[in-house]
C-alpha cells in the first residue's frame, strides 16, 4: 500500500481519570508547567503533515477553553461519550463530515504527553494500518483470584502504545460494527482485529508512557525534561 498522504488526528479527552484520583480529570494535571493535555497536543502539531487535530471532551468540560491551544486554528473540540470507542467514533464522524474520504486518522491518548516526533512520524509511514508498540520485557503471568495460573511466552507479547493510525472508512466501520454487536474495545486496534484485520505492530520508544496513576506525573515530567535536553 502506498503511503497515506492526509492526516488527522484523534485525542479522546472525555474521561475523568478515576484511578488518579485527583480533583481534575488527569488530561488536566499539570506537568512541567503545561497541562498533560496541553503536552500531548502540542507533540501532534508538532508534526506537520497532521492536518488537525480533534479533542472528545466530556460533555460537561469546564477546564478546555481555558487552554490556550483550544483556539489552535489546528485545533477542533467535539463533545465525546462515555466510553473510549464512543468518544473516538464521535470524532470521526465530525471528520467524515469536513475531510476528505480517503484521510487517515492519528487516535492517540490524551494521557500519553510523552511520545516522540519520531515515532508518529515512523507510524505514518508505514503505509497501513499499524500502532505504535513495544516489546514486553517483563515475565508476565496469567492469574486468577492473584494466584497465578500461567507464565505466558513473552517473545510473542507487545505493549500497545498510541497513536494508533487506521484509515477513516476503515476505523468508523469497524467501530461501528463492534458497538453493534456489544464487542468490548480497548483500543482501535482491537475494533480492527474485532473486523477480521491485522493491524501492524511499528515500535516504539518505551518513554511514551501512559499516566494513569499519581506516581506516573513525576515519571512524565522527568522524561519530558530528559527529551528537551536532547
Amino acid at each position: 500500500m502506498n503511503t497515506p498522504s492526509s492526516f488527522w488526528a484523534v485525542v479522546p479527552a472525555a474521561g475523568i481519570g478515576s484511578r488518579m484520583a485527583a480533583a481534575l480529570p488527569k488530561q488536566y494535571l499539570e506537568i512541567a508547567g503545561k497541562t498533560i493535555l496541553e503536552h500531548t497536543i502540542e507533540r501532534l502539531l508538532s508534526v506537520e503533515s497532521i492536518e488537525r487535530v480533534v479533542v472528545a471532551l466530556h460533555p460537561e468540560d469546564v477546564h478546555w477553553n481555558k487552554l490556550g491551544c483550544a483556539s489552535h486554528p489546528r485545533v477542533s473540540a467535539v463533545t465525546g461519550g462515555a466510553e473510549r470507542a464512543q468518544s473516538v467514533a464521535l470524532a470521526l464522524e465530525y471528520i467524515k463530515g469536513c475531510a476528505a474520504q480517503d484521510v487517515w486518522v492519528l487516535v492517540h491518548d490524551a494521557a500519553r504527553p510523552c511520545v516522540r516526533i519520531e515515532d508518529i512520524q515512523r507510524l505514518m509511514a508505514a503505509g497501513e494500518g499499524a500502532l505504535l508498540a513495544a516489546p514486553i520485557s517483563d515475565t508476565v503471568k496469567r492469574a486468577e483470584r492473584a494466584q497465578v495460573i500461567e507464565t505466558l511466552d513473552r517473545q510473542q507479547l507487545w505493549s500497545a502504545m498510541t497513536p494508533q493510525m487506521f484509515s477513516l472508512n476503515q476505523l468508523h466501520s469497524a467501530l461501528t460494527s463492534a458497538a453493534a454487536k456489544g464487542q468490548p474495545v480497548t483500543d482501535e486496534a482491537s475494533a480492527i482485529e474485532f473486523v477480521g484485520g491485522r493491524p501492524r505492530l511499528v515500535e516504539a520508544s518505551r518513554d511514551n508512557i501512559k499516566v494513569t496513576r499519581p506516581e506516573d506525573l513525576a515519571l512524565a515530567e522527568m522524561i519530558l525534561t530528559r527529551q528537551r535536553e536532547e
